[in-house]
C-alpha cells in the first residue's frame, strides 16, 4: 500500500549547509592567494566555509621615503586589495590583526597562539592551511609555529594542519625543505587564482620574479607534472587525525 510521506527540512543556521569548515592563517595579505588560491576556490565552490585571517600588516616594514601615502592609507589600500582577492575566491570571512610586519618575533609567541586559538574556538575549522616551517620569512615561520601550538592534540576535535609554499619565500631559504605529500588539482581554478593575485597591484612583479603571473602559472604547472595533472597546488600535511 502506498503512503504519503512528509519530509521536513529544518534549517539550523547557515552553517548547516557547509560541507567543511576551513581556516586559512597567513602572515600577510597575498599569502593566501600565493599559497592556496586555487584550493580556496575549490573549497568555496564545494560549498565549504572558508575564512582567511591576516596576522601582520604586510607593509609597515617597507621603505617609506618614496611613498606619497601615509602608512595608514597604505595599510588600508592593501587591506582593500585582500578583500577584492577574497571576493574573487568567494571567501566567507576575513579578519586583520595588524601585528608588526616582518617583526612578529618582537612579540611573545603566546600572543599569536592566543589569536589562532580564539579563531579555532570561534570558527571550529575542520582544516587549517598555513605557512611552511622552512620559509625564509620570519613572520611565515612564526605563523606556522603558532598554528602548530594552537592545534596541539589536547581536545576531542583537532583541525587538520596543512602547509603551503609561498613564492619568493619558501624556495629562497636554504636548505630547501618543502616536501609536499598532498596535491590539489587546480586546472579549472588557475585563471581565477592569477586574477585574484592581480588584485595585489603593488605586490606583483615582472618575470622572472617569483611573484609574476608567468611564474605562478609555471609553479602550478610544475606541481601538476609531479602529480599527473595540468596545474596543481602542493601541500605538506603536518597532522591529520582520523
Amino acid at each position: 500500500m502506498l503512503t504519503n510521506k512528509i519530509i521536513v527540512i529544518v534549517n539550523i543556521g547557515k552553517d548547516f549547509f557547509y560541507v567543511m569548515r576551513v581556516l586559512v592563517v597567513v602572515a600577510h595579505p597575498d599569502d593566501e592567494v600565493l599559497g592556496a588560491g586555487g584550493t580556496i576556490l575549490k573549497h568555496t565552490k564545494n560549498n565549504d566555509f572558508v575564512k582567511v585571517i591576516y596576522l601582520a600588516t604586510g607593509i609597515t616594514s617597507r621603505d617609506k621615503s618614496n611613498e606619497k601615502k601615509s602608512m595608514k592609507e597604505q595599510i588600508d589600500s592593501l587591506r582593500n586589495d585582500a578583500k577584492k582577492a577574497c571576493k574573487i575566491l568567494n571567501v566567507a570571512k576575513t579578519d586583520f590583526y595588524d601585528l608588526p610586519d616582518n617583526k612578529m618575533d618582537s612579540i611573545p609567541l603566546l600572543e599569536i597562539v592566543k589569536i589562532i586559538e580564539g579563531e579555532i574556538k570561534k570558527e571550529k575549522p575542520d582544516r587549517i592551511y598555513t605557512h611552511h616551517y622552512g620559509d625564509l620569512n620570519i613572520d611565515h615561520r612564526l605563523t606556522y609555529s603558532a598554528c602548530l601550538t594552537a592545534c596541539r592534540p589536547i581536545s576531542k576535535k583537532i583541525p587538520e594542519l596543512i602547509c603551503f609554499e609561498i613564492a619568493s619565500s619558501t624556495e629562497w631559504n636554504y636548505p630547501y625543505s618543502f616536501n609536499p605529500n598532498y596535491f590539489i588539482n587546480i586546472e579549472k581554478q588557475i585563471d581565477k587564482k592569477i586574477q585574484a593575485m592581480k588584485m595585489y597591484k603593488n605586490e606583483m612583479r615582472k618575470f622572472p620574479h617569483p611573484r609574476s603571473t608567468q611564474n605562478l602559472e609555471k609553479i602550478s604547472a610544475r606541481w601538476g607534472s609531479v602529480s599527473g595533472t595540468k596545474y596543481a597546488e602542493a601541500f605538506e600535511i603536518i597532522r591529520k587525525i582520523e
